[in-house]
């Protein structure tokens, strides 16, 4: 993971972040200065951001909101105080309401973002200075150290082209924390395709089987935020293993883009999980990011032991047939 190190000191009123990439500096300089690239990792999984405004000048201002998976929202403002292309560049970092006003409560820091070269690309040294022991301590509790690791520990995704980071490098599973797990496959397709695949019954009926010898008999969605879905299996003759089913809730939908859901194991006790899932596109090729929230680690573990990434990548492949089709 590119974050190497964060550290908070009570006595400097700072919060420091370290990362190590490998691409050199100008490349940095761009994912932070480019705001659809920016919004690919500034906000945690499950919390992405996307940035209404940026003028990206002294005295200018960039204003984002990161959206949770029940749809909650959390505004942030930045206005740029000195830019050292590409070196880096120093903001006021604020809480805004609805409106892009500052909110009076809520602490006011100024941050930097250095970007340094290294013998194996560069180094991101982020620190962000605060105004009292009080104010470190709000955001801290917040999970900013979490949470900023998380984030900054998806720019590696950012600084390769698409192709480059997961062409055929098929379905891959990264643990992100105790309770969050990352999937990742790029499909060759346009976003809106493999939106379809995920939403029209028809079309998930044909690809979403896990390994060959199963049938999907139950397709029921309902993208309504708090509508609810179903889905469910059964094996064909000659193929061994039980019917089983998922049922859950939509949480949030926005085409093409993003679809959040609970997920759980129908007629069992099993606990639910909250599924993320992201369709980004570069270059006729769609970036599929799903994002796992366990319960507990117990369960993160009881899951991956049962093989969920092959099985995906076997209905992935077939996603991959069907849009090319």
């Amino acid at each position: 993971m590119p974050v190497t190190e964060i550290t908070t000191d009570p006595e400097a009123l700072t919060m420091t972040l370290v990362a190590d990439f490998a691409a050199p500096p100008e490349r940095l300089w761009r994912a932070f200065t480019d705001p659809e690239q920016l919004e690919r990792f500034w906000g945690p999984p499950g919390w992405p951001a996307r940035f209404t405004a940026f003028d990206f000048a002294v005295g200018g201002r960039a204003q984002y909101a990161m959206t949770g998976p029940r749809g909650e929202r959390s505004r942030g403002s930045w206005e740029f105080v000195r830019i050292d292309g590409p070196d880096g560049f120093e903001v006021l970092d604020g809480f805004v309401d609805e409106n892009g006003e500052l909110i009076d409560d809520m602490p006011v820091m100024r941050m930097t973002f250095t970007f340094e070269p290294t013998a194996a690309g560069s180094r991101l040294v982020n620190v962000t200075h605060f105004t009292s022991v009080e104010a470190l301590d709000e955001v801290v509790a917040m999970g900013a150290v979490e949470g900023s690791t998380l984030a900054i520990n998806q720019l590696d995704a950012v600084l390769e082209d698409l192709r480059d980071y997961a062409q055929g490098k098929g379905t891959r599973t990264e643990v992100l924390s105790d309770t969050h797990v990352r999937i990742t496959r790029l499909i060759e397709g346009s976003q809106e395709l493999v939106w379809r695949a995920h939403t029209e019954p028809d079309l998930m009926r044909q690809w979403l089987l896990g390994p060959d010898g199963w049938r999907m008999t139950v397709c029921e969605i309902d993208l309504r935020p708090g509508g609810r879905y179903r889905y469910a299996w059964a094996p064909e003759e000659g193929t061994e293993g039980e019917a089983f089913g998922f049922d859950g809730e939509t949480l949030l939908a926005e085409p093409v883009r993003r679809m959040v859901s609970t997920e759980h194991m129908t007629d069992t006790d099993y606990p639910s999980t909250t599924n993320d899932l992201t369709l980004y596109e570069e270059d006729g090729a769609t970036l599929l990011t799903l994002v796992i929230e366990y319960p507990d680690q117990q369960t993160r573990d009881m899951v991956l032991a049962t093989g969920m990434t092959e099985g995906m990548e076997t209905s992935y492949a077939r996603l991959e047939k069907l849009i090319a089709a």
